[in-house]
């Protein structure tokens, strides 16, 4: 099967995009953590924190995640299948649409153009390029795996193929709305429904965009990086089916003391509990494959990475469970400690496996090897220290931020004022910053990494031509 046949211009132009709408994430989201402790940094009226938080979440969300999702779903797919994507003319005009779709979301979002959903701000002219963009990815995703080569169905194609169908029920129903202009449009459900609706998605976006393409990657990449086979397929099959059936019962965690019944809130704490086994049935088949050879830690880059990645997935997957539990929701509920749960799983999770896949596919794309394992190493480094003072100041500026707002005097009045409880922040989203400098040096590092692979490739193939 040659290089053409594989496609792999459409994998590399979909992870160089995602690359470029990650940067441009990232740089919004260190502007946004400065506007938190110095308010001066907000330059009205575009470019405010309302309006720089839902281009740094949708950009990243979509623009990088998406975006490498794509392209690396593609490798994964046409190598599993043994054969070419069914459609590659389409893939192609599905990048290109990717790209110009991402750019007109960001620009209407700075113009203040939202559905006010999380995770769903764009309006519905985005919301309809996004579905048809889907249906492009589901159309060659499909249409390859039902004229594939290869009998077996490997578990990475089961969490693509969850992907698919998941992302697609979830986006199409939340995103309903009524449009009243071509800028705006009203939800179509009202009240608690849209509430509830909402967090049924926003959850599961989480679920079907952050964890399902994310645990593909690593189901296929962790054993051809290392060259050991995973240690139990039977395992990420039950643990597959388990996630799928679990997941989309969770999202009214998110809706703890509020007006929802109470038995759907429970219903979906419930179902969050035991989203652990199956999370954790990933972890340990990825622990015990590596098991197998622990040198691989020292002898092979990449390994760090995944497994790092999967240990912050299992981290997240028990902290996520416990501030579902009433009992804890009750302090750290709209704090800090959230968002820190959050960037646990975008920052370690999903961005360390994300960049060793790519680290592992570049090279193979240009028939080279990588520019240089020890600025992978750096660049390791520097993201995980630079996540774990992230993620742990958000934690600890949760806990204060709750306790605060739940301190009272013996006649029951408030103890501390809104100004209070605000300016005892401030240290901590300082601190906050530099984490995210940190982070942000370490994919510096990536970002050469890769462009000096490509550009090695690039002058090797010119010479053997």
């Amino acid at each position: 099967m040659s290089d053409y046949q594989y496609d792999n211009q459409t994998v590399k132009g979909f992870i160089v995009s995602s690359i470029f709408w990650g940067v441009v994430g990232i740089l919004v989201g260190l502007l946004i953590s400065v506007q938190m402790w110095k308010p001066e940094m907000n330059f009205p009226p575009l470019f405010t924190f309302g309006r720089l938080r839902t281009v740094h979440t949708n950009i990243l969300a979509f623009g990088l995640g998406v975006g490498a999702i794509f392209g690396l779903s593609y490798y994964i797919l046409m190598r599993l299948v043994k054969r070419p994507l069914l459609f590659p003319k389409l893939a192609r005009v599905q990048l290109y649409l990717f790209n110009v779709g991402i750019l007109l979301g960001g620009v209407t979002l700075l113009l203040g153009m939202t559905q006010s959903l999380e995770y769903a701000e764009f309006e519905w002219p985005i919301d309809i390029a996004i579905v048809i963009l889907w249906v492009m990815f589901a159309v060659n995703v499909f249409g390859t795996i039902i004229k594939r080569r290869e009998e077996q169905m490997y578990i990475s194609l089961w969490y693509i193929i969850a992907t698919v169908i998941a992302v697609a029920v979830l986006y199409i129903v939340n995103n309903l709305s009524i449009p009243a202009s071509l800028t705006k449009s009203y939800h179509l459900f009202a009240g608690v429904n849209s509430a509830n609706v909402e967090w049924w998605y926003g959850h599961n976006a989480v679920g079907f965009v952050f964890t399902t393409p994310i645990l593909a990657m690593f189901y296929y990449f962790l054993p051809k990086s290392t060259g050991i086979p995973i240690f139990s397929h039977r395992l990420s099959i039950i643990a597959f089916w388990s996630l799928v059936f679990a997941y989309l019962w969770t999202g009214a965690h998110h809706l703890i003391y509020t007006p929802l019944p109470d038995w759907i809130q429970t219903l979906g704490i419930v179902f969050t509990l035991f989203l652990i086994a199956p999370s954790w049935g990933s972890v340990i088949n990825g622990y015990y494959t590596v098991g197998s050879d622990w040198s691989k830690m020292q002898t092979n880059y990449l390994t760090k990475f995944f497994l790092m990645g999967i240990t912050f997935y299992g981290l997240q997957t028990v902290q996520g469970p416990t501030q579902g539990l009433r009992v804890v929701s009750q302090l750290i509920h709209y704090t800090d400690w959230v968002p820190g749960h959050v960037h646990m799983g975008t920052m370690g999770w999903v961005t360390m496996t994300t960049a060793a896949s790519i680290y592992y596919v570049i090279p193979k794309i240009y028939n080279t090897e990588i520019y240089s394992e020890k600025v992978a190493n750096i660049h390791f480094w520097f993201v995980l220290i630079g996540q774990l003072l992230f993620s742990i100041t958000m934690w600890i500026t949760g806990i204060q931020q709750g306790a605060l707002w739940k301190a009272v005097n013996p006649d029951g009045s408030l103890k501390y004022t809104f100004l209070e409880t605000l300016t005892r922040n401030y240290p901590f989203w300082q601190m906050r910053t530099v984490a995210g400098l940190i982070f942000t040096v370490g994919m510096l590092f990536f970002i050469y990494n890769v462009y000096m692979t490509m550009r090695k490739g690039k002058a090797l193939a010119s010479t053997t031509a």
